[in-house]
C-alpha cells in the first residue's frame, strides 16, 4: 500500500472545481480513480484555507477574512471528504481493520488540517476532533497560531494554548510550514507525535519551506516521518525536477535522520500546482518510483518509504 501523506483533495474541489471523483482534470494528477490505479491506499487529506493575503497562486474565491470564515471553509471541506466515499480513520484500531482488509482500489484518509487558523479558539479543538482532524499543521503563511512560510515568528501565545490542547487530544502536530522560529518553539514545548508532512531537504533547495538537517534529525529522535513534496521548486532550484530529485531528497532526508524508515511521501500533488510543475505526471509513475528508490535502499526501506513508515508512525501515533 503506498500512503502520501499531504493532498489537498477537497480544496481543489471547492476553490476549483476539480472534483474528486472521476478522472483527474485536465492537467492535473490526482483523482480518486488515478489514486486507486497508483497504488495508493491511504492519503493524508487536508484541511486548507487560504487567507485573503495569500499569494496570487493560492487566491481563489474561496478565501478567508476571519477565523471564523476559515471555519465554515473547513466545515464545509469537512462535508465534501464524506461525500467521496472516503472513509476517515481515526484511532489504531480503525487504522489496523483498514490495512488488515485493505486491497488494491480501496481509499480511505486520515484529516490533517493545513494552517490552523479555521480553530477559532483552542477551546473549540474538541469539535475538530469530532468532525475527523487527528493531525494539525499550525501555520500556512503566518495564521494567529504561528510564524510560517515566508512569515518568520515563533508561536504564539495562542499557538502554545493551541499545542497544549492538541497534546490533551492526542492530536499529532505537523511542522510542515511552520517559521524556524515556531519549530523550534515546539520543539521545546511539545511531547507527543510529530511529524513533517511535505517539506524537502534544505540543503538540496534553499528557503525557509525546506527542512534543515537538524530539524529532520530531531523529528527522526522523536520517532517521525519525513514526507517529501513533488512540487519541482520543492526539489531543484531551477524547478524542470523528475523522480531522480524526489531520489535525491529521500537519500539525503535518510542521512539526516539517521535510517530511511523516518522518510515517506508527502506529494502535495496538485496543491496549487498542476502536473506541468510536478515531478511525477501520472499516478502510474509510482511504480518507476519504487523502482529508481530500488537502486539506493533495500527492498524493505523502499517498501517503508512508500507506505509502511506511515503506517507504523501512525500506528504509534493515532489514539488507541
Amino acid at each position: 500500500m503506498i500512503v502520501d501523506a499531504h493532498l489537498d483533495i477537497a480544496w481543489n474541489a471547492i476553490s476549483a472545481g476539480r472534483g474528486f471523483l472521476g478522472e483527474p482534470a485536465p492537467g492535473y494528477v490526482v483523482s480518486r480513480s488515478s489514486l486507486a490505479r497508483g497504488g495508493v491506499g491511504l492519503v493524508f487529506a487536508t484541511l486548507y484555507t487560504a487567507p485573503a493575503r495569500a499569494r496570487r497562486a493560492m487566491r481563489t474565491r474561496f478565501v478567508y477574512e476571519n477565523a471564523h470564515e476559515a471555519g465554515l471553509m473547513a466545515t464545509a471541506e469537512v462535508n465534501y471528504y464524506r461525500t467521496c466515499d472516503l472513509p476517515l480513520i481515526g484511532d489504531r484500531k480503525q487504522l489496523e481493520r483498514y490495512v488488515r482488509g485493505w486491497r488494491r482500489g480501496r481509499l480511505a484518509a486520515v484529516l490533517l488540517m493545513e494552517g490552523a487558523d479555521p480553530v477559532e479558539s483552542p477551546a473549540q479543538l474538541g469539535a475538530w476532533v469530532d468532525r475527523g482532524v487527528r493531525i494539525i499543521g499550525p501555520a500556512w503563511g503566518r495564521t494567529r497560531y504561528s510564524g510560517g512560510t515566508h512569515a518568520p515568528g515563533g508561536l504564539t501565545a495562542l499557538g502554545v494554548q493551541l499545542l497544549s490542547a492538541m497534546r490533551r487530544k492526542k492530536l499529532i502536530l505537523d511542522i510542515s510550514h511552520m517559521a524556524d522560529r515556531a519549530v523550534a518553539d515546539a520543539f521545546e514545548l511539545w511531547r507527543g507525535p510529530i511529524m513533517s508532512s511535505h517539506s524537502n531537504a534544505r540543503d538540496l533547495v534553499s528557503g525557509d519551506r525546506q527542512i534543515p538537517n537538524a530539524t529532520a534529525a530531531e523529528i527522526a529522535r522523536r520517532g517521525g516521518v519525513l514526507g517529501i513534496s513533488f512540487y519541482e521548486h520543492h526539489l531543484r532550484p531551477s524547478g524542470h525536477a523528475n523522480l531522480d530529485d524526489i531520489v535525491r531528497h529521500a537519500v539525503h532526508l535518510a542521512r539526516a535522520a539517521g535510517g530511511a524508515e523516518h522518510v515517506g511521501l508527502g506529494s502535495d500533488l496538485d496543491g496549487g500546482f498542476d502536473a506541468k510543475h510536478s515531478a511525477m505526471q501520472d499516478t502510474k509513475q509510482f511504480t518507476d518510483l519504487s523502482r529508481k528508490l530500488r537502486k539506493q535502499f533495500s527492498a524493505s526501506q523502499v517498501e517503508g518509504v512508500m507506505g509502511t513508515n506511515w503506517l507504523a508512525f501512525l500506528e504509534r501515533s493515532l489514539p488507541g
